[in-house]
């Protein structure tokens, strides 16, 4: 059985400012940067290794990693955050009320220039489908984006059980996942200021 670490990026200027993100970036604030390094000290005080890790082509995702760890790491676009077109940078204020049925923003940003939940679904699983899939990939450490991940879990974990199991996903937390016959289960999410 493998495994993967998937984790969002730490805090940004935009995070701090209630401002929407998606392919746009902003820098990691100092706290930030201090939680993804107590994810790195973390990850040593337990022992825990990755044969790779990988990162989102967008600065706060790969600054992070490398506040994690120092070990080689590959960019990949596939696990960049939901673009959400023209609301690129402005008031989170603007995003529109979930979609009942999707529990998501679902098609609204589309008409925008920007991505749907299913687009981005689909991209992040393709995307971690074929990291998982290489035969030296046991272990696997990878940093992406809360629109992106959360519709990556919402594949593979009920909305029902989201709310049960990831109360508070917050900038760094981990959702680990067991991966065998291009299939994922959600183990368990780790808030690393919570242990």
């Amino acid at each position: 059985m493998k495994e993967l670490y998937l984790m969002r990026h730490g805090q940004t200027l935009f995070n701090q400012l209630h401002r929407i993100q998606g392919a746009s970036d902003s820098p990691l604030t100092p706290q930030g940067i201090t939680d993804a390094q107590e994810v790195g000290h973390y990850f040593e005080q337990i022992n825990l290794t990755f044969d790779h890790a990988y990162a989102s082509t967008q600065e706060r995702a790969s600054d992070t990693l490398e506040n994690i760890t120092d070990q080689p790491y590959t960019r990949l676009k596939g696990l960049k955050e939901w673009h959400f077109g023209v609301f690129e940078g402005q008031s989170e204020q603007l995003n529109p009320q979930n979609d009942p049925i999707r529990h998501s923003y679902g098609d609204f940003f589309v008409p925008f220039g920007g991505e749907s939940d299913i687009q981005v679904q689909q991209r992040m699983n393709q995307t971690l489908t074929e990291i998982m899939e290489k035969p030296d990939h046991k272990r696997v450490l990878a940093v992406s984006h809360g629109g992106a991940c959360f519709v990556f879990l919402k594949k593979w974990l009920p909305f029902e059980e989201i709310q049960k199991q990831v109360p508070n996903f917050h900038n760094c937390c981990i959702l680990k996942f067991a991966y065998s016959n291009k299939e994922f289960k959600f183990i368990e999410a780790i808030n690393v200021k919570q242990i």
